[in-house]
């Protein structure tokens, strides 16, 4: 089985590609590449024995069909700095291999994040995990960004001087904020990162998170072009229906034809999918 290869990606390695105000990610390596999927479902086949199309159709007959061990045959390792925050969130996929820089051996650096103008929002009011839409106004955003900000140097400078008075490192750094910036080392196969894709590219996830999973996806893009398309069509694009939905839905469509109300109620539902 002949080592596979992605010129796009080869020349993305060691890249920084800015996240946030601080944050970064960079492609450090990867193993394996849309060739390696198809070679691992097809595991008896050389390479050149199908065409482009027939590559393209067997990756989306695994991704529809979900049969995802191929795609666990292809690894990323990316370096991704990133606030404390959002990294609390990360580690919630335990499907990868993650080294995060100590505090307990390094003097952390004064970099914390803060928010942008219009990230500063209310609270959501019919969504309590989330923020609002709507910003506040500009007086009021710049009163709470100068507020975050005060705290934060507030907090380094203590910090700092528990350090310079001989405190140990892992005890000095305790009250730092979450708005801390970290790093790590994180590595995932294919198949998992586009279950990490699916959700941290979703609405419903924080819009920091979301900002470094839409970077981390256009990367991946360079590595494996054809498995990344179909994951957008079949996945990020599809919508499920459970056992019940799914026989309502047919059972409106089966007489839509004569009653217009069915009809709509069959929109209505598909619609409430899509949301």
């Amino acid at each position: 089985m002949a080592h596979c290869v992605s010129p796009e990606a080869e020349a993305l390695l060691d890249k920084e590609f800015p996240v946030l105000d601080k944050g970064f990610i960079r492609l450090v390596d990867y193993l394996g590449s849309d060739e390696r999927v198809v070679q691992s479902a097809r595991v008896s086949y050389g390479k050149g024995t199908k065409t482009y199309r027939e590559d393209a159709g067997l990756i989306d007959y695994l991704l529809r069909n979900r049969h995802t061990s191929p795609f666990e045959q292809v690894v990323l390792t990316f370096h991704i700095k990133m606030p404390i925050f959002v990294a609390r969130q990360w580690v919630r996929h335990r499907t990868a291999r993650l080294n995060e820089i100590s505090g307990r051996y390094s003097v952390m650096k004064d970099d914390f994040y803060l928010p942008a103008d219009n990230d500063v929002s209310p609270q959501s009011v019919d969504n309590k995990q989330a923020r609002s839409h709507e910003s506040f106004p500009a007086e009021k955003t710049e009163k709470i960004r100068a507020s975050l900000a005060e705290e934060q140097k507030r907090a380094y400078k203590e910090y700092s001087a528990l350090i310079d008075e001989g405190l140990a490192r892992e005890i000095a750094r305790i009250n730092l904020p979450l708005s801390l910036y970290t790093e790590v080392y994180w590595q995932i196969d294919l198949n998992n990162l586009f279950h990490f894709l699916e959700l941290r590219t979703g609405a419903h996830a924080q819009k920091e998170i979301r900002d470094y999973a839409q970077v981390l996806f256009e990367i991946t893009k360079k590595v494996a072009p054809r498995s990344c398309e179909s994951f957008e069509r079949h996945i990020l694009g599809a919508v499920r229906f459970s056992r019940e939905e799914a026989a309502e839905l047919k059972r409106l469509l089966s007489g839509a034809e004569k009653d217009s109300t069915l009809c709509g109620r069959a929109k209505e539902l598909f619609e409430e999918k899509l949301r």
